[in-house]
């Protein structure tokens, strides 16, 4: 059962709505449930003689007095919406429940407490199956306003109350960190314009994507102009900083053709001007030479920071974790964005689902998650897939995610826990579809059986306790192959195999062979470290005054374009 508060200024505009057809002839039947006073409340759904101005008079009547009292000012925003909508399979609920979830609802929320006779005058109308509408003004009859302080979180908790008692389906309590849902307004105007998504969310996801690749401020807004997007800054009136910022879609227009604006911290809490700044590097570090020795290095880096988050989530210091689960919805857009194969759909919805995973009412140390966020905007300007790399990347966003939702279980953040869960399940689908071929295709490149046999002694050597689940694991075979390619490059097989093996533990491992040849496989080339080491002692050009390579972030290519042309 979804609750969703909301004031407003116009009473009879809102009781028009209510009583009315609807937008798309969607009101069947509206009518009263409930009540300040049944026999004090005309209803225009039941009564032919009632109108809307009357029952807008008898519910105004607080507001009209308090308003005279005040030589003609009414009070702003007097009007309280609460729509509430049973949850999509729930059972059909009478009017008589209905309307005790009304009663509840204003009680739990202060606009009419149980037996306060000064209470402010309140109506619940129904008009389709699966919910109703309370609509309520803020005057009370002694003149004061109600105390609804926290209104939508006490709405909220009544109705995991009520779903409990009705034997309704349990919703996820929410922390008052989700982004705000789209309007039934927002929605059907989606729909009439062909769109599968309304502006607001296009915009939202447009906006994590492009803060994820970018470095400053500046180019924030700038790549977000290339796409298309308008953008509305406000300046402060003495220093002239930009103190917020607001988005339109592209054709995304009102009645009187202009623009519909969004702002940041409607679209998300954490896209607000403030929290973007605590995310974006510092103009120091953000200037700085993007000179990336090895193409493979972004995914790399990425891999071993993903390693590093998984440590920081089981170290106690939640807000270094939240840190990091805000970078690792960074990463998740940046891993999308520079994946060529057919599983990229799954790694796009991964990073969507996370969203509301990656922040909760913990305040996040974001700076301490500084390497992750840096390593995944290198990924943003990525020009290439390293094959059994870029699957050992996902392998590692596999197990974070996993990891982020029995974090979020362990402090009871319902709604963060269910969205990692999600994106869990996509990342795991992405997984499957690269890994499966290339571990045939690394069985298939085996090396010959005297070698397999000596990798074999450095297994029992090097990991003697799990020896046995390691060579009796399907992928066995698959790790020979990584192993001779890990040889080639400079490693020693044995120290190798102890050195990975000791970065998380085995024990739950379900598939060790698996396990170890991801992360044999995000290890750096010796070989190659060496040479590229000879040659920049020799170069004649030092690294600072290296020139910077084109910056195309992948937020900025033709995929991201598709919406509102």
């Amino acid at each position: 059962m979804v609750p969703d508060v909301s004031t407003g200024s116009d009473t009879r505009g809102l009781i028009a709505y209510l009583f009315g057809p609807g937008r798309r002839d969607e009101h069947t039947d509206p009518h009263i449930v409930a009540a300040w006073d049944l026999a004090g409340a005309p209803d225009p759904g039941r009564a032919p003689e009632a109108t809307y101005s009357q029952l807008a008079k008898r519910l105004d009547a607080h507001v009209d007095l308090r308003t005279r009292e005040l030589g003609g000012k009414k009070p702003t925003q007097h009007v309280w919406h609460c729509p509430v909508r049973s949850a999509p399979g729930d059972r059909y609920l009478t009017d008589t429940e209905w309307a005790e979830v009304a009663r509840r609802i204003v009680h739990a929320t202060g606009i009419a407490p149980d037996g306060d006779e000064k209470a402010c005058r309140w109506i619940a109308v129904r008009h389709a199956d699966d919910h109703i509408h309370i609509m309520a003004t803020t005057v009370r009859a002694d003149g004061r306003r109600p105390r609804t302080h926290r209104d939508g979180q006490r709405a909220q908790a009544e109705c995991r109350k009520i779903e409990a008692e009705f034997g309704l389906r349990r919703l996820k309590s929410g922390d008052l960190t989700a982004p705000r849902t789209p309007t039934g307004a927002e929605r059907a105007k989606a729909e009439r314009q062909g769109q599968t998504v309304t502006a607001r969310r296009w915009l939202r996801e447009q906006a994590y994507a492009v803060a994820a690749a970018v470095r400053t401020e500046a180019d924030y807004f700038t790549v977000l102009q290339s796409l298309g997007i308008k953008v509305k800054t406000r300046l402060g009136p003495e220093t002239g900083d930009v103190i917020g910022y607001s988005l339109a879609a592209p054709g995304d227009t009102n009645a009187a053709g202009e623009p519909v604006w969004y702002g940041g911290s409607k679209l998300a809490p954490d896209l607000s001007i403030n929290r973007l700044r605590e995310r974006l590097p510092n103009q120091k570090v953000a200037d700085r030479p993007r000179y990336v020795a090895d193409p493979a290095d972004p995914w790399r880096h990425t891999t071993t920071a993903i390693h590093t988050a998984h440590t920081v989530l089981d170290s106690g210091d939640d807000a270094a974790a939240q840190g990091h689960l805000a970078a690792f919805g960074d990463a998740l857009y940046n891993i999308a964005s520079a994946t060529t194969g057919p599983h990229r759909t799954e790694l796009r919805a991964a990073a969507m689902a996370f969203n509301r995973a990656r922040r909760s009412a913990i305040r996040a140390d974001h700076q301490a998650a500084t390497a992750l966020r840096e390593a995944a905007k290198e990924l943003a300007y990525a020009s290439n897939e390293p094959g059994g790399l870029a699957i050992s990347l996902l392998f590692a966003a596999v197990h974070l995610a996993r990891a982020a939702a029995k974090w979020h279980e362990q402090r009871g953040h319902e709604q963060q826990v269910a969205a990692a869960e999600e994106a869990f399940r996509h990342l795991q689908s992405a997984y499957q579809q690269a890994a499966t071929p290339a571990l045939a295709d690394l069985a298939r490149r085996a090396p010959r059986a005297t070698t397999a046999h000596r990798y074999e002694q450095d297994v029992r050597a090097a990991l003697p306790t799990h020896a046995d689940r390691i060579l009796t694991d399907p992928n066995w075979t698959a790790l020979t192959t990584t192993l001779a390619h890990a040889e080639t490059a400079g490693h020693n097989p044995r120290r190798l195999l102890a050195q990975v093996a000791a970065q998380r533990e085995l024990d739950s491992a379900e598939h060790p062979a698996e396990v170890l040849t991801w992360r044999i496989t995000a290890q750096p080339n010796r070989r190659t470290q060496a040479a590229h080491s000879r040659s920049m002692t020799s170069a004649a050009l030092p690294m600072s005054a290296t020139p910077h390579p084109p910056a195309t972030p992948a937020a900025t290519r033709p995929e991201g374009r598709s919406r509102h042309r």
